[in-house]
């Protein structure tokens, strides 16, 4: 059986990345199902490796989720190579730190953050709904490039809500629809999670096999969750997304007090 697990455990990770990929492909989020569900299947593992792991089958419905929006929705490229660029070196640079120093702080500053922009989103019903753009072009650059930066970082370092960090900053800061917004955090998702491959694979930290299949599962979901988010519209990817940020606070809380 691949790596040693029973025939249940691979079926409970592969039902976990579907699931996974179909949420995260509406409001990010997807980390918190498929990587607990892969730590709980490897608990001997270091926890570097069932992260470099997790990166890999997460790419998979990330980039089909991508793929799906561009085809259905216009983007600003400019927008998304200034966010995607920083997004892919910050990543890099959070997996290379992944394992050698503590998250607390940065876990405490996401749960602040998280919990005002859930505050401030349930506050304004018309948030994200339509798109009216905020700042300058060059302004929305420059927040879109230090929003990368410190987003990929964060994905590189711990990962799980990177996603619905990408989309608190497209559509709060930016005034992105909900939906327009999935489609460029999907973008920038891809270019975290390849440069965490890059460095987790070059330091041998990736059990390939339980990746690539969970990839194909996490490819299922992403799919038809973004069919699902292009067909339904932002009023429901805003729902959506407030159910994955609560649940993502109570995650990240849950971490730091146990």
């Amino acid at each position: 059986m691949l790596e040693g697990i029973s025939t249940l455990t691979l079926v409970l990770i592969l039902l976990a990345g579907f699931s996974a990929g179909f949420v995260d492909s509406i409001a990010g989020g997807g980390g918190l199902i498929q990587l607990p569900a892969l730590l709980i299947a490897f608990p001997d593992r270091e926890v570097v490796e069932v992260a470099g792991t997790n990166k890999v089958g997460s790419i998979f419905g990330t980039s089909a989720a991508a793929l799906n929006y561009r085809r259905h929705i216009k983007t600003e490229p400019k927008l998304l190579i200034a966010m995607a660029l920083p997004a892919f070196l910050g990543s890099g640079l959070g997996s290379l730190l992944a394992t050698r120093i503590s998250t607390d702080q940065l876990k405490t500053a996401i749960v602040v953050m998280l919990a005002a922009v859930f505050i401030y989103t349930l506050a304004k019903p018309d948030l994200g709904k339509i798109e009216i753009f905020k700042h300058g072009v060059r302004r929305r650059l420059q927040i879109a490039s230090g929003a990368g930066a410190f987003i990929g970082f964060y994905d590189g370092f711990i990962g799980p809500g990177t996603g619905t960090l990408l989309m608190i900053v497209l559509v709060a800061a930016l005034g992105f629809a909900f939906v327009g917004a999935s489609a460029i955090a999907k973008v920038v998702n891809v270019s975290t999670n390849f440069a965490s491959i890059l460095v987790f694979g070059f330091n041998g930290s990736i059990m390939w096999k339980v990746g690539l299949a969970v990839g194909l599962f996490n490819l299922a979901g992403g799919f038809i969750g973004s069919h699902v988010a292009i067909k339904k519209g932002s009023d429901f990817v805003r729902k959506f997304y407030l159910v994955v940020t609560f649940v993502l606070i109570l995650r990240v809380t849950y971490d730091l007090i146990s």
